[in-house]
């Protein structure tokens, strides 16, 4: 017995009266039209043809019939719309090539997924190795062997298992029933096998199973906010993490790290309810409409039983109950959401009231799978970079400051209870209420990582989301789409640890420049829009026209040099701390290009090096801003003029007043004078840039 019904059947040679096939529940029949009695048909199930549009393609010959299988969605997941199903019956003549549908009509080069099946008669050694056949037969099938591996086409059948069983005693079985697929299909097939017995016939049925690509669902999410923190309390009153070992390798520390975070994640996922039990139960489903359910089905099957006229009216009393629950219980959800709704859940509101929009599938040159879209992707997103060098032995730094709790709780107080976990899907609101029912448990967990410089692959391993952007003109290139990476809740959390301390050593060793008021503690944008603003006003009052350029540095964070870090204070004789020295122990990968100032310029101007000399025409200064509320700061002036010819001249380079500075200036011809603001590491690169 097959464990699901048959969707598609291909007979050859079918019982027939007067050309009428016969019928059978549940399929629809597809033969070749008279005259004659047809020699091939295909049975199609009604649920298939119920889902997906089934039309008959017929041929020259009628000892040969296909169905074209369409789904304007996709079949399998793959980007092909339509399965072709042919029914073969090759019959012998006398003429070549000796059977009745020659080897070019039955194997073409479509694109499209393409099935071929049916009894050829023909005896060949690759579908069956025990048999000797003569040189005529062998003749005959390297023919249609050699045609359909050309094209290619695959055999499924396996070698040496017979589909034919002769009545007689004196003929031996054979394989005579074939089944080909292109390439297009051979992916998706799951299995060739004959499990069926014979129903009369000399032959036995061969069933072939499609299988879809895998589908990765994802697993089900624990609902944390119905945790059980009495039984998590009690769970972590008995887990204790072991001390690491005392001279760990990379493979053991991360071993280590792995066996105790799996652990301590597993007893928490454990106490938490799953939000859905299966990928498709619906939040609104309740155990009355399970009884419902069984109830309409019941009155269903007695009705197909004892097609009667009361089975029939409890059958649709039952079912117009049932569907009215339904209707009801979505209702009543749905008014029981919007009544609950938040601030932050109106969003989730207007997204259900409107609907999602349609997902745009990469539709990428040179990519017609997915396999190679998500490649091609990976390839844009992350490109390949050389690789890193060995691991090296991992020892304990002596000058190392063990993470404390305090450290763990001013992570955990600037991390959002919103915001998407990574592949633990354990959110930060999880971790506060691990930190706060043991305050000692993640700093033994996180410590050891910290104190060898060592960061173990299980948290680098991301969730990647791919999303389109919207508005584009066309879906074809991997820059119409972005990428949101999400990292494992534990590893934000010892990034936070370690930002902190580094954030601190740069401060101590003046690695921050003065006009950094980004991310740092008491400073922010208003800060730097103050300072601005003071000094245009400044110059205003002096009558001088004042011209800002902003930039934009692309990939600052991916190429900062190591040495360029520590020089500053190895340059003024103090000591680098053990934690900034270490930070690139193995040695980052230094871009020589950085920082990239015209490839910045062009991408902000347009193509093409011809408008940068045009911008630079209008900048006579180069001006440093001082740190604010310092005015015993010197001034760092780089006065520059364009030269006819587009390069720079340089005219001062000296620490003066700005008074100074604009009195110099005019004395030398330059009575109109634009001030440019922008910071050091910008001014070199665009000397260096127009000397070139």
């Amino acid at each position: 017995m097959l464990a699901h019904p048959p969707l598609l059947v291909a007979i050859q040679d079918p019982p027939s009266r007067r050309s009428v096939l016969p019928t059978f529940s549940g399929f629809m029949s597809f033969a070749p039209p008279p005259p004659g009695r047809p020699r091939v048909a295909i049975y199609v199930s009604r649920t298939l043809n119920q889902h997906l549009s089934c039309s008959t393609v017929f041929h020259e010959s009628s000892d040969m019939i296909s169905v074209d299988v369409f789904s304007p969605e996709g079949l399998f997941g793959s980007p092909h719309y339509s399965l072709w199903v042919t029914s073969v019956y090759l019959l012998r003549t006398n003429s070549p090539p000796y059977r009745s549908v020659s080897p070019e009509r039955i194997f073409t080069s479509p694109s499209y997924p393409h099935l071929v099946l049916g009894d050829f008669n023909l005896h060949y050694p690759l579908a069956d190795p025990g048999r000797s056949p003569s040189e005529r037969e062998f003749i005959i099938s390297t023919r249609y062997f050699d045609a359909a591996f050309d094209v290619p086409y695959h055999l499924l059948n396996t070698p040496g298992v017979c589909t034919r069983f002769p009545f007689d005693t004196t003929s031996r079985p054979s394989v005579l029933d074939l089944a080909f697929v292109n390439t297009a299909l051979s992916s998706l097939v799951s299995s060739w096998d004959t499990p069926l017995r014979s129903t009369g016939s000399d032959h036995v049925p061969c069933v072939v199973t499609l299988k879809p690509p895998a589908v990765m669902l994802p697993p089900p999410t624990p609902h944390w906010a119905l945790l059980d923190l009495y039984a998590v309390r009690k769970a972590l009153d008995t887990f204790t993490i072991l001390p690491c070992p005392a001279r760990p390798t990379p493979n053991s520390l991360s071993r280590w790290f792995d066996i105790y975070s799996t652990r301590l994640t597993s007893r928490l996922t454990s106490h938490a309810p799953c939000k859905r039990p299966c990928p498709h139960s619906k939040p609104w489903w309740s155990p009355h409409l399970s009884s419902l359910r069984r109830e309409y089905h019941r009155f269903a099957r007695l009705s197909r039983l004892d097609p009667s006229r009361l089975n029939w009216s409890n059958v649709k009393s039952s079912r117009r109950t049932y569907f009215k629950s339904i209707a009801s219980a979505k209702k009543a959800h749905w008014a029981d959401f919007l009544s609950s709704a938040t601030p932050r859940s109106v969003w989730t509101a207007k997204r259900f009231a409107f609907g999602r929009p349609p997902q745009r599938f990469p539709d990428l040159p040179g990519a017609s799978n997915p396999a190679e879209v998500a490649e091609t992707l990976l390839d844009h997103f992350f490109p390949s970079k050389p690789p890193p060098p060995p691991l090296l032995p991992l020892t304990r730094y002596e000058d190392y400051t063990p993470i404390t709790s305090e450290e763990i709780s001013m992570a955990l107080s600037k991390s959002s209870n919103t915001s998407a976990p990574g592949p633990d899907h354990i959110p930060y609101s999880v971790w506060k209420s691990v930190h706060h029912i043991k305050p000692s448990l993640l700093p033994s967990l996180l410590d050891p990582l910290l104190a060898h410089g060592f960061h173990p692959p299980s948290l680098k391993r991301p969730l990647g989301i791919v999303l389109d952007k919207s508005g584009k003109p066309s879906y074809d290139s991997p820059s119409s789409f972005r990428v949101i990476v999400l990292l494992c809740t534990l590893s934000k959390i010892l990034e936070r640890v370690v930002a902190s301390r580094l954030s601190a050593q740069a401060t101590i060793c003046s690695l921050i420049h003065p006009f950094q008021y980004g991310s740092l503690p008491g400073r922010c944008t208003a800060d730097a829009a103050l300072v601005l603003q003071h000094n245009v006003e400044s110059f205003h009052r002096l009558r001088y026209r004042v011209s800002t350029l902003s930039l934009d540095v692309k990939g600052g964070f991916d190429n900062v040099e190591c040495p360029s870090l520590l020089s500053p204070p190895q340059e003024r004789g103090q000591p680098v701390p053990g934690p900034v020295g270490r930070l690139f122990p193995q040695g980052p990968h230094l871009s020589p290009d950085f920082p990239r100032v015209p490839s910045l310029l062009r991408r902000r101007l347009g193509r093409g090096p011809s408008r940068i000399p045009r911008l630079l025409s209008s900048i006579r200064y180069i001006r440093l801003l001082p740190p604010p509320g310092n005015p015993q700061v010197t001034y760092h002036l780089l006065c520059r003029r364009l030269c006819c010819h587009g390069s720079l001249a340089l005219l001062q380079d000296q620490h003066s007043a700005p008074s100074e500075v604009l009195l110099n200036a005019q004395e030398k011809g330059f009575p109109d004078q634009h001030l440019l603001f922008c910071s050091e590491d910008l001014a070199d690169p665009l000397e260096k840039h127009q000397e070139q």
